[in-house]
């Protein structure tokens, strides 16, 4: 088929995200795993190969990361939330409503999982190349890489990325031994490497990836998964990921060192995703429950404050407060869900922008001589006649409630998900939650955000 052309979409922060569109029938769109490039891809005769596949049953909606590529380059690590949008920005480019999301790797996956959680009206089921969730080894995740690996691995990329006579050891540690020893195809990746992203951008990627544990909002997600993994592979791994979707299965691979890892086994691939897609029974029903990221705030000590400035003065005060509250959500893309006296309920599409918002209101309300306290939870939530409700709004409103003044208190999930971003937490301990079960995890804001 002939080459498609390249397009571009702008993110919501500007940035600019490189994208192809091809081939017919239900929208697939496609994140690659992070080194990638578009137009070089289509000179790999095993990727325009599996490419020309998925384009012979699908409308194949291509991408390359911020970053890398043909994509605005980054000159710091950005969160999830913020891919998410790059994600968003393309479909809405190429009009795509309700497509199929296919990530690859761990990169790709946590990018179309986050965006499947968080708008499942827009997602008519996802696709998981490799059943990988977080990217570092912990004691509840004996699968990801530890710390001395992370470390050679990041020294490979300073030392040898790009360099096709010392890139050999590093294409075995990232997963394509038989192809480390022969020099066209050293050649090839090398290449590949040169141009998807410099070294200094390879490291900043490779950083973000290292960051990235998801593993909280597997159980959200309520569009049709499937996890094409290759046996033998990390089988375990892919197994645990599965068990924490609802209805998640595994199609097994054999595994082809031959092919890039995007395409190992390309034949059982392209008939994995032609099934998926083929049996695929889109349910037009709208979905009532969704991964959002909640934020309480309010006013602290209100009642002994308001008798001491008197009724005039205090409603000047709530007037302002309100003002700078709804002017912050709407800064940062916050809806508002409910207003009850002095406090506020609002939601968000990622929390990195919840707690950035919840900065702002807490340093702007100081010079109305009040303070506020505030708490983030991103979680699933239902739909309850139109509004918003549930066990993860009532976490988030059991967290604010436990703030101090001048506080923000966030979950734990709120940190993992917000790597990246800039902002840091500090534990300040563990805590039973009225009406919620088991024990939480709580942080506090180490310092300011940016806005």
């Amino acid at each position: 088929m002939q080459h498609p052309k390249t397009q571009y979409a702008r993110s919501a922060d500007g940035t600019y995200i490189a994208f192809q569109a091809f081939g017919e029938g239900p929208d697939l769109l496609v994140t690659s795993a992070w080194i990638s490039h578009l137009e070089l891809a289509w000179e790999d005769p095993d990727l325009s190969k599996w490419f020309t596949g998925l384009a012979g049953f699908a409308r194949v909606i291509s991408m390359d990361q911020r970053g890398v590529g043909l994509s605005d380059r980054m000159t710091q690590e950005i969160d999830l939330e913020t891919r998410v949008d790059d994600v968003r920005a393309v479909l809405d480019a190429v009009g795509s409503g309700r497509p199929v999301l296919y990530g690859h790797g761990l990169d790709g996956g946590a990018i179309c999982a986050m965006f499947a959680a968080t708008f499942p009206e827009r997602t008519a089921g996802l696709l998981l190349w490799t059943g990988q969730s977080c990217g570092h080894r912990d004691d509840a995740y004996p699968w990801g890489p530890s710390d001395d690996e992370i470390t050679e691995f990041l020294q490979l990329i300073a030392d040898s990325w790009g360099d096709e006579d010392t890139a050999g050891p590093l294409m075995v540690v990232a997963g394509i031994p038989s192809l480390a020893d022969d020099p066209t195809a050293r050649a090839r990746w090398a290449r590949l490497m040169r141009y998807s992203a410099s070294r200094g951008d390879a490291l900043v990627h490779e950083r973000m990836f290292d960051q990235i544990d998801y593993r909280s909002i597997l159980p959200t997600i309520h569009v049709p998964t499937t996890i094409l993994q290759p046996e033998d592979v990390a089988m375990p791994e892919a197994e645990w990921m599965a068990s924490q979707i609802a209805g998640a299965t595994i199609v097994r691979l054999p595994e082809s060192p031959d092919f890039p890892p995007e395409v190992s086994h390309p034949a059982q691939n392209l008939e994995a995703a032609r099934i998926f897609l083929v049996e695929l029974r889109l349910q037009e029903d709208e979905l009532d429950r969704v991964l959002a990221t909640v934020l309480f705030t309010d006013i602290v000590d209100s009642t002994a404050t308001a008798a001491a400035m008197g009724d005039r003065a205090w409603r000047d005060v709530v007037e302002k407060h309100h003002a700078l509250v709804r002017g912050s959500l709407a800064h940062f893309r916050g809806v508002e869900v409910d207003t009850a006296g002095d406090g506020f309920f609002a939601t968000f599409e990622g929390p990195a922008r919840a707690v950035r918002c919840a900065e702002r209101i807490l340093d702007g309300v100081r010079t109305l001589g009040i303070e506020v306290r505030a708490g983030v939870h991103t979680g699933e939530c239902q739909t309850i006649d139109g509004k918003l409700g549930g066990l993860g709004v009532q976490i988030g409103a059991r967290i604010g409630a436990l703030a101090d003044a001048g506080q923000i208190l966030v979950s734990r999930t709120v940190k993992d998900l917000t790597a990246g971003s800039g902002l840091r937490f500090v534990e300040v301990g563990e805590y039973e939650l009225k009406g919620v079960p088991e024990r939480w995890r709580i942080y506090t804001t180490a310092d300011a955000g940016q806005d």
